[in-house]
């Protein structure tokens, strides 16, 4: 768990300059581009942030070409006049798409999806589907199929970031107006008002350098196990799938397949249970409303705050301002989290099992590889815990993806896939340890309530009969 959400450290992947600075300046190494005209933090700023940059607008106007300097003022005004909500996500857009066209640390650069990797695309989701079919009892969830750039990625899943991002901003950015006495925040109105603009550009400069990157390694709109794209659309980025399956020693089309597989799996669950996304998504609000904020921190901030140096402000969120409660209902938010998003994988991961195994020779190999990607907590999760403070790795897969298949030998697809009916049918994270004496128990309990209804059916309404007059009293007692 990362003790410090919006940790304002950015990814070693970063481009050192945006695209303004690429076009304009050619000639300009990549130090001292606009992409980070105001003291971020980001790598290669330009002095910005270094010792003895004690005006950083100075330092940020004196690396500037001219041609820049309308960018530069134009960014500026944005940051400090942005209302919007605790994220600037005008600007998390903008930074997230000048990432993804600077290309990866392997050097990969994004670029339109040709035809032919449409059609590769639809073709795969389309036998992914057919191949489903015999593995589970839920129908397709997937209206179309489509393949996106990392361009497009980014487009299509910035409304789940927002909904998953904003609680946890909007707690730093109330506590921001909070940490002054009532009496002098009418005084201090412009300077919270300043503050809070900054914060939203900052949390927006991190988020939009986060997505960025993780848009040069997810292969499709499920991979951290939560759907963030547009529902009943599967989504494959043939790039990234060319650079997962480089160095596998397996058919590009096999591992397309594969990952078609997963994504069409994601897609029916979150389909046809209709409340597994709300679940998923509440899991991670109830886990943010338990970060808690060094309000004694923040007030010095605050009073010692110079608008002429909006770094200080970073400097001190980077300090370990968010710090999560050690409570039982924070420890309890976690713990449902994580079996939530392991049961989730794990149903995916037997599931596409059983559908890959007859049918492609490389399906054991790219089940390992996919669950070691998940286990080691690659870019993608390592991302999200600078988002929002957590780590989303299930990192109990394997016992989820053994349970599954316990349930499927003991009682068919159709009684394993009808636990999803409910949560509170669901494993929890003890049955995880014991999926044997779940599956067993549950057999127990369904024949049992089986019985009941049948008896039920038979019977009067006993809670009218006592509303009218207390008979039946001695059914109660039998």
């Amino acid at each position: 768990m990362s003790d410090t959400p919006f940790g304002f450290g950015l990814p070693p992947e970063e481009p050192d300059d945006g695209d303004e600075g690429k076009k304009k300046d050619p000639q300009s190494g990549g130090g001292q581009g606009p992409a980070n005209p105001f003291g971020f933090g980001m790598p290669g700023a330009g002095g910005f942030g270094g010792p003895g940059a004690d005006n950083p607008f100075a330092a940020m106007f004196g690396s500037l070409n001219p041609n820049d300097l309308g960018a530069a003022f134009q960014q500026l005004g944005q940051m400090l006049s942005y209302e919007g909500g605790p994220v600037n996500w005008d600007m998390a857009k903008q930074i997230a798409r000048q990432t993804v066209s600077q290309g990866t640390a392997e050097g990969s650069k994004d670029a339109s999806v040709g035809p032919a990797d449409r059609r590769a695309v639809e073709e795969a989701v389309r036998l992914a589907d057919l191949w489903l079919d015999d593995a589970t009892s839920l129908p397709s969830g997937a209206n179309s199929a489509v393949a996106w750039s990392r361009a497009e990625w980014v487009e299509a899943t910035l409304p789940a970031w927002r909904e998953l991002v904003d609680p946890v901003a909007e707690r730093v950015g109330n506590a921001m107006g909070d940490v002054l006495p009532e009496e002098m925040q009418a005084m201090a109105g412009p300077l919270i008002g300043m503050m809070r603009s900054m914060g939203g550009a900052m949390f927006g400069t991190q988020i939009g350098q986060a997505v960025g990157v993780l848009a040069g390694e997810v292969v499709g709109s499920s991979d951290i196990g939560l759907p963030l794209g547009p529902a009943g659309r599967a989504a494959l980025l043939p790039l990234n799938i060319e650079t997962f399956g480089k160095d596998l020693g397996v058919p590009q089309e096999e591992v397309r397949l594969y990952l078609a597989l997963r994504e069409a799996a994601h897609q029916r669950l979150f389909a046809h249970v209709p409340w597994l996304r709300s679940h998923l998504f509440g899991a991670v609000d109830g886990y943010a409303r338990g970060i808690k904020v060094d309000t004694g921190k923040l007030e010095d901030v605050v009073g010692q705050f110079d608008p002429q140096n909006p770094e200080q402000l970073q400097e001190a969120l980077q300090q370990g301002m968010f710090q999560p409660e050690d409570t039982p209902e924070q420890k309890a938010a976690l713990a449902r989290l994580e079996t939530a998003l392991a049961l989730v994988e794990g149903w995916v991961d037997a599931v596409v099992h059983a559908a890959a195994k007859p049918r492609l020779s490389s399906a054991d190999a790219l089940r390992e590889t996919l669950r070691r990607r998940r286990a080691s907590g690659g870019p993608a999760e390592q991302t999200f815990a600078t988002l929002i403070g957590l780590e989303l790795r299930p990192r109990r897969l394997r016992d989820a993806s053994r349970l599954w298949a316990s349930l499927t030998d003991a009682r068919g697809v159709d009684g394993r896939d009808a636990l999803w009916a409910h949560p509170d049918m669901l494993p929890t994270a003890t049955d995880l340890d014991d999926p044997d004496g779940f599956v067993h128990r549950e057999q127990i309990d369904f024949s049992e309530l089986d019985k009941m209804l049948g008896e039920a059916a038979g019977k009067p309404d006993l809670k009218k009969k006592d509303e009218g007059g207390g008979e039946n009293k001695g059914d109660d007692a039998e």
